[in-house]
């Protein structure tokens, strides 16, 4: 799951952007990490997304 998690990130964050600075960097990838994290179906959860997921345990 991490190697998926870290290639989805490298394709959907890190290559697309350049990054001015740090701060940059850090506010563009927790914008995508929350998009993620809430609104983005996962293949492994039987296409819900992890908060969704979170609420059926």
């Amino acid at each position: 799951y991490v190697e998926r998690f870290n290639r989805t990130c490298r394709t959907e964050v890190l290559d697309l952007y350049l990054f001015n600075n740090l701060v940059q960097g850090r506010r563009i990838t927790e914008e995508w990490l929350t998009i993620y994290n809430t609104e983005r179906p996962h293949k492994t959860l039987n296409n819900m997304t992890p908060n969704e997921y979170k609420t059926l345990r």
